[in-house]
């Protein structure tokens, strides 16, 4: 498991619908082990915010949604 994420967060991310994009995000970030800090603090929103994303619990506002689409884009491997 990479940067600390927990099992309880990777087994809901992976449950979770990728049709989402805040679960998206969570994928990469956990399979590359990018920081949910970094994550925060890229899209100027709370680490709980980004846990909500990753987990499916709530969507990134649509204002922010085209920076993520960049982000997954320019990080993807």
């Amino acid at each position: 498991m990479s940067y600390g994420y927990s099992q309880s967060l990777v087994r809901v991310n992976k449950e979770a619908s990728i049709k989402s994009l805040g679960v998206a995000l969570g994928r990469m970030c956990i399979a590359q082990g990018i920081s949910v800090q970094t994550i925060a603090d890229t899209f100027g929103v709370s680490r709980m915010t980004v846990y909500n994303w990753f987990k499916g619990h709530t969507h990134p506002n649509v204002a922010i949604t085209p920076a993520i689409l960049r982000y997954i884009n320019t990080h993807k491997k």
